[in-house]
């Protein structure tokens, strides 16, 4: 394999059969597109629309149900075969339907836009797709370009590509053009070389590719992650072990309940009937097709909080959480500099305000400072802004984030630096480099026909001797210190001392302290035969004053952050940026009460899995972290039986993205490589969202616990029926098809309304839902005693008409008082303690249109002779129907009590615990 890196540049342009000058030829191009194939990523494991289809029909209740329709089929019940079969397309369309669309929308998002890039073809630059690069094609970079493909630099002039979307460094790095002798360096050491993803953030360049698609350092990622199999979420396993369980119990007792109908001497197609129907009964043929519709609505109303669910299990997951690992950068933060304060030599002017800063209420000296602080900023500068064209649209900035910054401070305070540049034309300039640590650019002041100065050229530069030209410098502050001989302040210029040496470093380390980024700024009057020599020193500036910058917090994450710790999520920072940086805005967050307990990518990397895990329980702030670090720490904290969420934009956080139990990738800034691996898209990349997802996460698993209760109370009433009609002389007391009813429609429709039941109260003030315990933790005891007495009175009272008078309408009375039990019943199951005299209908008016809804159809099914035929049943006289609902409703006072009961006690332990 060759290794660019330490070739020459005559050696590379050789290797690869190309021109520096002219470029490849079109026919050459051609033919490399044949030989490699289009500069794109290709999906390994991309799921069709045949695999997320057959995914919906490996749950064991759906199969169970399968095996029940060709039961039935086999012993000629072809009504009841079409019914369940049904069932099992509805539960399908249902899953494939959502998790198609998140499917379709993640494709709408990898095609937002195709970049173009400027090449050389035929001696001429023309602009093509990235998509047609080849190997060999000599590229151009500029400022705000992403590289499209790997290549070996063969001209760089300024240029500093920020790599963090493939190494997780958050500095843009300065690129050079000489070969690297070492063997085998990391991508971040090969400074001759820029890679596929990667943003120029400065200075421009000219590349020769190397690599195309998934042969480039960003398709090896995708390749290895794209191997990584996936895992089944808590409830998923839940569910499945739900069905197992379920099914082992219907096949025992079915067995129990063929074999004594036998013996009994019973007909042999009338107990498979009865065996089909109890296996029925036993399996909530409606849960699975509830808990799809449930996760595909909190998908839904997810989106419209801007995240994007990619696979539908994963939603109840989110309920679970309880550490979320956020990169700073434009999660937590804007993702854009901003110049928080000016400082002035002592004197300092907030910049962190929403509101700009007005000039004219600075004392008039400071005033004069402050103009020439601004101009300097923005003329001594590569970068550009686009200002918006609406108050809601935000600036775009072309070029370093840094000098975008200074630009939009000018802009802030009605400097354009157009107008600026109109009135002080650049005209020498001498770049920044890493060792100096400064820029320095000349500009010739002006004049009109008239011979006047323009407005925008600051008066106080002409009153301190600048009469044409004009020096800016701008860099580290201990740099620029040290070609300074005077400071200004206010309106007057003192010679520096030591004395004000050592105030203009402190003042620089406080604001660097504080997390920000500071520039000096320092100018001089330049001599005419400078320029003539075109000969530009940087020496005996003024210095001027300081700009402390910062990424700041994103509206709403403080707020969604103490949220999370009394919701007992624990929030971690983990990022590229430094130490200062990351410790600030964590402790300004309350994600830590010490800025200073801040940790290193490089402390953790010799640690035993021991001491790792001891440091990751304590720690929630990482700074200079690498990608292998960003897995190791989100493995130790699954070790120690976390539920982790994970977000990440770059190709370095795909890895850790896909280990964790809920990826979420970055719908704007996120590589496509992350957002295949994600279970999660945040189209807004904001931590807040993050935060909202988690609470509908809550509330679905909440809503899920709540139908999942409701749901296997009626079928235990069923099974109950089932189980004990036999040993009281009624063969078949509810017949396939009722049972089948009872599920789907006086089940089924009530249980999707509880799906929609809004949040309770407390539910951020909680911890969050154990991955261990199971769906039915706490209440399983409680279904089986509820649907106990839900067939004590269905059961009771069919067995007292039946007894009273075989030929009178008793299965019908049967079938209907345990209808309206379970209707009365979802009345009450919206709150496991609260009564449902305190729990308005206004809040989930659904529920009550669903129990009326089924009422109805339940009545249709007792009157309506098409159904009557269908169903088994008979007409119910009106005082049958009163008894009926009246020993329905007996369920509900019985619960309620129950929830009386379970206040009272919650009463009394907080008053012994205070």
């Amino acid at each position: 394999m060759a290794k660019y890196h330490q070739e020459t540049i005559a050696e590379v342009i050789k290797n690869l059969d190309s021109d520096s000058n002219k470029g490849l030829s079109g026919a050459k191009a051609e033919e490399r597109i044949k030989q490699y194939g289009l500069n794109e990523l290709t999906e390994k494991n991309k799921r069709s629309a045949w695999k997320i289809l057959l995914a919906q029909l490996k749950s064991v209740m759906v199969i169970i149900l399968i095996v029940a329709s060709i039961i039935t089929a086999f012993i000629g019940e072809v009504r009841d075969t079409i019914v369940i079969l049904a069932v099992v397309a509805l539960n399908t369309i249902l899953g494939f339907s959502q998790e198609y669309r998140a499917e379709k929308a993640m494709a709408a998002l990898k095609k937002m836009s195709v970049p173009r890039v400027k090449v050389r073809r035929n001696g001429q630059i023309v602009e093509i797709n990235s998509t047609e690069i080849v190997p060999g094609d000599i590229v151009i970079l500029e400022a705000g370009s992403i590289v499209p493909a790997d290549m070996r630099l063969i001209e760089a002039t300024n240029l500093k590509i920020q790599e963090s979307a493939l190494t997780g460094e958050s500095e843009a790095v300065e690129k050079s053009t000489r070969p690297i002798e070492e063997d085998n360096p990391s991508l971040g050491d090969r400074k001759n070389m820029a890679y596929s993803g990667t943003v120029v953030t400065y200075g421009r360049g000219i590349g020769i590719v190397t690599a195309t698609g998934m042969k480039t350092e960003l398709g090896k990622i995708a390749t290895l992650i794209q191997d990584t199999a996936d895992t089944q979420t808590p409830l998923q396993k839940n569910i499945d072990q739900l069905g197992k369980i379920l099914a082992v119990i219907a096949l025992g007792i079915v067995a129990v309940i063929f074999i004594m109908g036998l013996l009994r001497g019973e007909d042999l197609e009338l107990m498979f009937l009865t065996a089909v129907s109890f296996a029925v009964a036993a399996v909530p043929e409606g849960l699975p097709t509830v808990v799809t519709i449930a996760l595909a609505l909190g998908a839904q109303r997810m989106l419209k909080k801007n995240a994007l669910v990619r696979k539908l299990m994963a939603v109840e997951t989110l309920g679970s959480v309880n550490v979320i690992c956020s990169d700073k950068t434009g999660t937590i933060t804007e993702n854009r500099m901003k110049v928080s304060l000016v400082e002035m030599a002592g004197r300092t002017m907030d910049f962190g305000k929403e509101d700009a800063p007005d000039p004219e209420a600075l004392p008039k000296d400071d005033n004069k400072s402050f103009e020439i602080m601004l101009t300097a900023g923005a003329l001594c500068n590569d970068a550009e802004i686009k200002p918006p064209v609406h108050k809601k649209q935000q600036v775009d900035m072309i070029g370093d984030p840094t000098e975008g910054a200074l630009v939009y401070a000018a802009y802030r305070v009605g400097m354009e630096k157009s107008d600026l540049e109109e009135a002080m034309p650049r005209i020498l300039e001498l770049p920044f480099d890493s060792e100096r640590k400064r820029m320095t650019t000349v500009h010739e002041i002006t004049k009109n026909p008239k011979g006047q100065v323009p407005a925008d050229v600051p008066a106080h530069l002409r009153e301190n001797g600048v009469e044409k030209y004009v020096a800016f410098t701008k860099g580290a502050v201990d740099s620029l210190v040290e070609v300074c001989d005077r400071v200004l302040e206010g309106d007057e210029i003192h010679e520096i001392d030591e004395e004000w040496k050592r105030r203009i470093i402190e003042t620089n380390n406080n604001l660097a302290a504080n997390g920000m980024r500071v520039l000096g700024v320092a100018f001089r009057a330049v001599d005419p035969s400078e320029v003539e020599e075109k000969k530009v020193e940087e020496r005996n500036l003024i210095f001027t004053g300081m700009f402390g910058m910062m990424d700041p917090a994103r509206q709403g994450v403080k707020e969604s952050i103490i949220t999370s710790r009394e919701a007992g999520i624990r929030p971690i920072m983990i990022t590229g940026d430094h130490p200062l940086t990351a410790g600030f805005i964590a402790e300004s967050l309350t994600m830590v009460d010490d800025k200073s307990n801040v940790r290193i990518g490089r402390e953790i990397e010799s640690l035993s899995q021991e001491e790792l895990d001891r440091v990751t329980s304590e720690t929630s702030v990482y700074a200079r972290v690498a990608p292998e670090h960003k897995l190791k720490i989100v493995d130790s904290l699954q070790r120690q039986g976390n539920v982790v969420a994970m977000t990440g934009d770059g190709v370095n956080d795909a890895p850790a993205l896909k280990q964790a139990d809920i990826g979420v990738a970055m719908g704007i800034t996120g590589t496509d490589v992350t957002k295949e691996v994600a279970d999660m898209v945040l189209t807004d990349d904001n931590f807040t969202t993050i935060v909202s997802a988690v609470k509908e996460g809550r509330t679905i698993f909440d809503n899920i616990q709540k139908f999942i209760r409701y749901i296997l109370a009626s079928n235990f009433g069923e099974i109950w029926i089932m189980l004990l009609g036999p040993f009281m002389g009624i063969s078949l007391p509810l017949t396939p098809l009722q049972i089948l009813w009872l599920n789907l429609v006086t089940d089924g429709v009530p249980a999707l309304a509880l799906a929609v039941e809004p949040p309770e109260k407390d539910i951020m003030k909680r911890p969050p839902n154990p991955t261990k315990q199971h769906v039915l933790a706490n209440g399983g005891w409680n279904v089986i005693f509820i649907g106990l007495l839900l067939a004590a009175f269905s059961l009771g009272i069919g067995l007292v008409y039946w007894l009273n008078d075989a030929n009178s309408p008793w299965r019908t009375m049967l079938f209907s008082t345990l209808v309206f039990s379970q209707l009365f019943f979802a009345l009450s199951v919206r709150s496991r303690t609260k009564s449902i005299f305190n729990a308005p209908f206004k809040d989930n008016p659904s529920l009550m249109y669903a129990v009326l809804g089924s009422f109805g159809l339940q009545l249709t099914v007792i009157y309506v002779p098409f159904m009557q035929k269908l169903f088994s049943t008979q007409a119910l006289g009106i005082w049958d129907l009163l008894l009926s609902l009246a020993l329905g409703s007996a369920i509900l006072w019985i619960y309620e009590i129950k929830k009386l009961v379970t206040r009272k006690d919650n009463r009394k332990q907080l008053s012994v615990e205070g």
